[in-house]
């Protein structure tokens, strides 16, 4: 049988090279990514002659309508009762299954007499690690809407400083949140950071009912969802007149965002971007406060292949088709923290920044 779908090729050769029966997706970013369809009960089921997309009631006659490349079978009464039963049918030997993404009790439940189940981490990571050409356009339309999204977000806190209301980290997270759902986005990518005063310092500070400080400043890091794919971005302004040691820091950290910028060529070691930027810091005697890895892969997770760390000298080479994150930052403890991202695609030989919003330090005046 011949299939269009290169990844159906691939992982049939997949189950060939391993000496596999068939292959079992039970993550939802991994269903996901295979199939373009959402679902909170979904597995694929990979053999050499086919392929099947399981769901249950809720979700199958929409499948069904949408999904070309699988059979799309129904889930009825109990899930891995179900599924055992079906695999069974299917006179499967030895099932490969992602043993990185499901829990010791799901792998207990799934073994069955006859069947040798073989555990494989990452099995998708070199192809979700290089995104083509749809999924490229799908992430390039997520970041104007982001961009979208913070333009509008800034006018309306402007708007709400100038009349003095009360406003809390967490009413300003749910002005973005409204945005995202105005531009089309079906959700945030991850809990929208807002981070006021000394909170950021704090990498992964949790939105909280703290009023927003004036004259300090205030980091957002924010993303959305279109169409199953995730965006991230980071700016950190100020409300009030900065002093001059926060616009010394905030340039320091500008600087570095370039600086690993320049580094996104094809054929470079993804290692050397934070590298780089880790000894730009190091050149400015604030090594110490950096504290997080420079980025990460972005596409149906917010968090995927590769890591751009100087450590994960695995992660390899970039190539074109790569989409990853550039996030320096600063974080001093009890004093405020900054942090600058966007989202880089690799394209022709370098990287590529979508995003319209400068890296500038944004003002906010209060008079």
């Amino acid at each position: 049988m011949e299939y269009k779908n290169k990844k159906l090729l691939k992982l049939k050769e997949f189950l060939e090279k391993n000496q596999l029966s068939a292959f079992l997706f039970s993550s939802s970013s991994n269903v996901f990514y295979l199939s373009k369809f959402k679902s909170t009960n979904a597995y694929i089921i990979i053999t050499k002659n086919n392929q099947y997309f399981l769901t249950d009631a809720r979700y199958y006659e929409k499948a069904k309508e949408e999904i070309k490349d699988y059979e799309v079978i129904q889930i009825k009464d109990n899930t891995i009762k179900f599924l055992k039963n079906f695999l069974r049918s299917l006179e499967i030997k030895t099932l490969g299954f992602e043993k990185d993404k499901v829990s010791c009790e799901f792998k207990e439940k799934l073994r069955t007499k006859g069947i040798k189940l073989k555990g494989f981490s990452r099995v998708l990571k070199d192809f979700r690690i290089i995104k083509d050409e749809e999924e490229i356009k799908i992430i390039k339309d997520g970041i104007k809407k982001t961009d979208k999204v913070y333009k509008s977000f800034l006018e309306e806190l402007k708007k709400q400083l100038k009349k003095q209301i009360f406003l809390t980290e967490l009413n300003l997270r749910g002005i973005l949140v409204y945005k995202m759902f105005e531009v089309g986005a079906s959700g945030e990518s991850f809990p929208s950071i807002i981070a006021s005063g000394s909170h950021s310092a704090i990498p992964h500070w949790e939105s909280s009912y703290q009023e927003i400080k004036l004259n300090a400043p205030l980091l957002v890091d924010m993303g959305l969802i279109w169409k199953g794919y995730c965006t991230d971005f980071t700016r950190t302004l100020f409300i009030g007149k900065p002093d001059e040691e926060f616009k010394k820091m905030y340039e320091i950290v500008k600087t570095a965002w370039y600086k690993g910028f320049e580094r996104v060529k094809r054929g470079v070691s993804i290692a050397e971007i934070d590298k780089t930027i880790r000894e730009y810091f190091q050149e400015k005697g604030l090594a110490e406060y950096f504290i997080h890895a420079t980025g990460h892969g972005v596409g149906v997770e917010i968090h995927e292949a590769p890591r751009i760390f100087y450590k994960n000298s695995e992660e390899g080479i970039i190539e074109d088709g790569m989409v990853f994150t550039i996030e320096p930052g600063l974080y001093f403890p009890g004093k405020y923290g900054i942090r600058l991202e966007n989202i880089i695609i690799v394209e022709n030989g370098r990287g590529e920044n979508f995003s319209e919003i400068d890296l500038d330090l944004k003002v906010i005046d209060l008079l």
